[in-house]
């Protein structure tokens, strides 16, 4: 087996439809989610379609959770060089491998009980580039730190909207996946600091490339700690996992400024 394998040969079968973080293919239905401003609301319609597209991308963030931990198991070679990686830390990522094949079983059924299926929205493969970063300090940093805080936020908003519709189900999955996402930002808070532990300037990069990612994937604005925030900001389970005030306030604030770029880009409608 190679290593460093390239995002677009990723094996999928004919159900997924691929493309890039911020491209639109024809079938309307096949665009993702969170493109539609407003929290997910249990009696509203229009959040039920919202939360498939929610619940389809979680999906297919498990999967390239799951292949990026992978990787990471095979890609280094053990020891503590900055292309190395300590035996201890290819142990956590096959833990976490083996969570998100869990988060990957569970998430099909889910997006089975909400009425979806694979394929109804399209699959971008950024997050499994940014888990594959030739540095496995920055993987951490992008992967764990950013993306899998992410998966806190993401997770602790679909819980809620289970507990608001009733849905125990939903509730009960999202709340069991919530609990092991902070597991895996924990983990890679905690090699973050041992790696670099004396390197202060390969701390520095890994902290610019976590923030990169975050950018990226502040969905503009669409995650934040306003009352209408689609995704809510879950301080209290980033904390859990080792963020600092600082850090969450850092991600509230891109988050609130990429809220306000877009309002401002917003063509007016009269």
């Amino acid at each position: 087996m190679r290593k460093m394998f390239p995002a677009e040969e990723l094996a999928r079968d004919s159900r997924f439809v691929r493309c890039e973080p911020n491209q639109s293919i024809s079938d309307p239905r096949r665009q993702g989610a969170g493109r539609t401003q407003g929290r997910l609301d249990a009696d509203s319609y229009s959040s039920a379609e919202r939360a498939r597209g929610v619940m389809h991308g979680i999906l297919v963030g498990e999967i390239q959770a799951l292949e990026g931990a992978g990787r990471t198991c095979w890609d280094f070679e053990v020891g503590d060089g900055p292309d190395q990686a300590p035996y201890e830390l290819k142990l956590d990522m096959a833990r976490q491998a083996w969570d998100e094949a869990r988060h990957c079983e569970i998430s099909v059924k889910l997006a089975g009980h909400m009425g979806s299926e694979i394929g109804e929205f399209a699959e971008s493969t950024f997050l499994y580039e940014a888990a594959c970063h030739p540095d496995p300090v920055l993987r951490l940093a992008g992967a764990n730190r950013a993306l899998e805080g992410l998966a806190i936020d993401v997770s602790n908003t679909m819980r809620e909207f289970g507990v608001q519709g009733g849905d125990p189900v939903l509730t009960y999955c999202e709340d069991w996946m919530l609990a092991d996402e902070v597991t895996h930002v924990k983990m890679g808070s905690n090699w973050l600091r041992r790696l670099t532990d004396g390197d202060p300037e390969r701390r520095k990069k890994a902290l610019e490339f976590q923030r990169v990612v975050d950018k990226l994937f502040s969905f503009n604005g669409l995650r934040g700690e306003e009352a209408d925030s689609p995704v809510q900001l879950a301080r209290r389970f980033r904390e859990l996992a080792g963020f600092s005030t600082s850090e969450i306030d850092d991600i509230a604030d891109m988050s609130a400024e990429a809220r306000a770029e877009m309002v401002v880009g917003t063509p007016d409608p009269s």
